[in-house]
């Protein structure tokens, strides 16, 4: 097994994290880890995500939406062949700041015989993470700051 994390703290309410998270027809405007997300985000769904590691080569893939709570929790699992080879159980976490903030968490979880193979690929994959959740701040503090002006 092995596991990957990126946390941030967003000037944001969940809401709007959530927002920016679950609007996936904008992903390739924002989102330089995962330019393209399609499908509908509800448990038990295949979705088609391509990420693009910073340094790596793309990837498509069609993982299963595995859990879906509103301004809580994204997760979903994709497989390479057969179970057991290279599963890969990928989330996103909100958690509530009392300052009114969010604080994100992506994570993903590897298992399989092949994880060993593929140390290099991971780390650009955490990088790809890292970049993903500080464009995620920006996008939703500039949205959260226009719904305040606005207001």
């Amino acid at each position: 097994m092995r596991e990957l994390r990126a946390a941030t703290t967003v000037a944001a309410p969940p809401a709007v994290v959530w927002r920016v998270l679950t609007d996936t027809a904008a992903y390739g405007t924002w989102n330089p880890f995962i330019p393209e997300l399609s499908g509908q985000l509800r448990v038990g769904q295949r979705l088609r995500v391509r990420i693009v590691p910073p340094g790596g080569r793309g990837m498509t893939f069609r993982p299963t939406v595995t859990a879906v709570e509103e301004e809580r929790e994204l997760a979903w699992l994709g497989r390479l062949g057969l179970p057991g080879l290279f599963d890969g159980t990928h989330s996103f976490t909100l958690t509530p700041r009392a300052d009114g903030g969010t604080d994100p968490l992506q994570r993903e979880v590897f298992r399989g015989v092949l994880v060993p193979l593929v140390a290099g690929t991971l780390r650009q994959t955490g990088a790809g993470f890292t970049a993903m959740n500080e464009a995620l701040r920006t996008r939703a503090e500039g949205l959260a700051g226009r719904a305040g002006a606005a207001g």
